[in-house]
């Protein structure tokens, strides 16, 4: 069995639902575990986020998903760890992690990764 580690991030994510690092798990991928994702606030003021995992296309709508968090607040400056430590997630194929913020442009996302194929 085969394993690879993979960062992917995304910047400046507001809005709107966001694929963390245009990361799917691939149908060729037995399984792929989350080891951390951490969400830092880059504005000036409080902000809230919401961390879900999604199966099927978002941006086709044919998606669902299940939270890991919502609207949690994050201060100024100030950094959450929505995954890690104790906790990790393990997805399947055609799964993703989506983060989203009350605030446009407001949140930078850090997801590792670990790959098994």
């Amino acid at each position: 069995m085969a394993s690879n580690f993979y960062i992917k991030t995304s910047k400046g994510v507001g809005s709107t639902w966001t694929l963390v690092g245009g990361y799917t798990v691939g149908s060729s991928v037995l399984s792929s575990v989350v080891l951390g994702v951490s969400l830092s606030n880059t504005t000036g003021s409080t902000i809230s986020a919401n961390v879900g995992v999604f199966t099927g296309n978002y941006a086709a709508g044919t998606a669902s998903n299940i939270s890991l968090l919502t609207n949690a607040p994050i201060s100024s400056g100030g950094a959450l760890v929505a995954v890690g430590v104790d906790q990790k997630v393990v997805l399947q194929a055609n799964y993703s992690i989506y983060v989203q913020s009350g605030t446009s442009s407001s949140l930078d996302v850090v997801m590792s990764v670990l790959e098994l194929s």
